[in-house]
C-alpha cells in the first residue's frame, strides 16, 4: 500500500481504504479460485495495481467517461481504475467465466458502484466507450479487430478516445501500421526496476458510424 501512496499520494481515505482491502480480498479468493499466481500475489500492488495505474498518469478520466476492460482477467486494470475515477464507468468483459467470479466477488467486496462486469467475447459487445483499455491480452492488430465500432465518438477528454494498452518488450512491429499510435514507457512514471521494460500505448481510433 505504501507503493501506491509513493506515487498517487492525495488519495481519499475512501479510495486508501478500498486500496487496502484489495489485497485481502485478492488473498482470499485467489486461493479458492486461482487467477493470479502465488508471486504475483505476494506483490500484488507492485506487478498488479500500480501497474494498472499507470494508465492514470497518462490521463486523468474525466468524469463520465465509460471505459471498457477487456480481457480483464482477475479485474486489471478495470479494478484499480475504478477505485481511483469514482465518476466514471467501467465495464470488465472476460470469456473465462472463473475468472469473472473473482472479479464479481472483489467488485462486491469493495462496493464498488461504478463497475459492471460481462462474461462474452469482446466482439460480442454493442456499446461504445471513450476508452478500451487492456493488459496485453493479443497483439495490436487483433485486438484493434476485436474492439471495431466499439469507440465512442463524442470526445470528453483531452486524450484522443481510443486504444490504451499495457504491454512489455518491443513493440516495433506490432506497431508498424499504426502511425497515430504513441508509446510511453512506464519506467518514465515509476522507478522499481520491474517497470523497465513495461510500455503504455495508446492509439487513438476514429469512429466510424
Amino acid at each position: 500500500m505504501e507503493l501506491i501512496l509513493k506515487y498517487f499520494p492525495d488519495l481519499t481515505e475512501d479510495q486508501i481504504n478500498k486500496f487496502t482491502k484489495l489485497e485481502e480480498l485478492y488473498k482470499d479468493w485467489n486461493l479458492k479460485i486461482n487467477v493470479v499466481s502465488r508471486k504475483d500475489i505476494d506483490e500484488l500492488y507492485l506487478r498488479h495495481v500500480l501497474h494498472s495505474l499507470a494508465i492514470a498518469k497518462l490521463i486523468q478520466f474525466e468524469d463520465g467517461s465509460k471505459i471498457m476492460d477487456v480481457g480483464t482477467g482477475g479485474g486489471f486494470p478495470g479494478i484499480p481504475l475504478a477505485i481511483l475515477f469514482p465518476e466514471c464507468s467501467f465495464h470488465l468483459v472476460d470469456s473465462i467465466a472463473k475468472k469473472l467470479k473473482v472479479v464479481n466477488e472483489v467488485v462486491e467486496g469493495l462496493g464498488l458502484e461504478n463497475v459492471k462486469t460481462t462474461h462474452s467475447r469482446v466482439e460480442e459487445i454493442k456499446d461504445t466507450y471513450d476508452f478500451i483499455v487492456s493488459r496485453a491480452v493479443a497483439v495490436m492488430p487483433t485486438f484493434v479487430h476485436w474492439i471495431k465500432g466499439k469507440v465512442a465518438k463524442d470526445q470528453k477528454n483531452t486524450l484522443k478516445n481510443g486504444v490504451i494498452y499495457l504491454k512489455g518488450g518491443d513493440l516495433e512491429e506490432e506497431l508498424k501500421d499504426y502511425q497515430t499510435a504513441i508509446v510511453y514507457n512506464i519506467s518514465d512514471y515509476y522507478t522499481e526496476a520491474f517497470y523497465d521494460t513495461k510500455k503504455l500505448v495508446h492509439l487513438p481510433i476514429k469512429w466510424r458510424g
